[in-house]
């Protein structure tokens, strides 16, 4: 979705990555090859979206963790201090840097699984060059089987019968991933200095967002426990409660006004509902 929108916007386009059907395939923590294709490219601007996401598997193994969070950012990092082209670096991060009463201003950082720990620590080297660091949480349609969002969960899971439960207690505002696209084309842009909070202006609990999104589409709540968090077993790793962003920083510089979360999960439910 974010390389059609970049392309749509007449940037210069080139991907770098692991599947066959990236322009460059390259393993990006393998230092010597991604510099390699960097120095033929001499890219203007350079965005990361690298990450070993599953939590449970980064507490599991935090050397992977680390290995795939941090290192593929400081070799990014290594190449831009070589000095062989100005670029400025596009970090996605996350919101798992947060926990405690929210929302959350980009100093209330609490660090509380692997996960967290790695992406903070690719923040940081990250900030050694001109960089923007975008901490962030998204939603939607997936455009890809290997990976499925929070609302592709909720509707399978609704759709198939299956029981699921929902946590009253556990607090995000993540944006859709077609606001989130819109809004890393604009940091292409303008390229801010810094750490910056990425998501709607007003959070929920999980389970108001799912309970929401299934009214939009006219879901019955069968199946469905409405949970404390505290209350289930299946979990193996401590998940922050509350992740919600203040994001009054990110408007200001940028120059735009965020969406709410219940304006995002209207702007997605064309994507799930075949009569919309």
């Amino acid at each position: 979705m974010l390389v059609p929108a970049l392309r749509l916007a007449a940037y210069d386009v080139t991907t770098i990555g692991r599947s066959m059907e990236s322009d460059f395939c390259c393993d990006a923590g393998n230092l010597q090859s991604l510099h390699l294709i960097l120095n033929d490219l001499q890219p203007d601007v350079l965005i990361n979206l690298v990450a070993l996401t599953d939590v449970d598997q980064c507490e599991l193994d935090p050397k992977q963790a680390f290995s795939v969070n941090l290192r593929t950012a400081e070799n990014l990092v290594k190449w831009i201090e070589s000095g062989l082209k100005a670029c400025h670096l596009i970090q996605i991060s996350t919101d798992q840097v947060y926990d405690g009463h929210g929302p959350h201003y980009e100093d209330d950082v609490m660090l509380t699984n692997y996960y967290g720990f790695s992406k903070y620590a690719s923040e940081l080297a990250v900030q050694r060059v001109s960089s923007t660091v975008l901490r962030t949480n998204f939603f939607g349609k997936s455009m890809t089987d290997k990976r499925t969002s929070f609302t592709d969960w909720v509707y399978d899971s609704v759709v198939n019968g299956h029981k699921i439960s929902l946590f009253n207690d556990v607090f995000f505002s993540p944006l859709s991933m077609v606001t989130l696209v819109e809004m890393i084309a604009l940091v292409v842009s303008k390229k801010p200095l810094g750490i910056f909070n990425l998501g709607s202006r007003s959070g929920l609990s999980k389970s108001d967002f799912a309970q929401f999104f299934m009214e939009k589409l006219n879901f019955e709540m069968l199946n469905v426990d409405i949970v404390s968090i505290d209350d289930v077993s299946f979990m193996k790793t401590y998940r922050p409660r509350d992740m919600r962003l203040q994001v009054e920083k990110f408007e200001r510089d940028l120059g735009v006004a965020l969406p709410t979360l219940k304006s995002e999960i209207d702007r997605v439910i064309g994507d799930y509902d075949e009569k919309t």
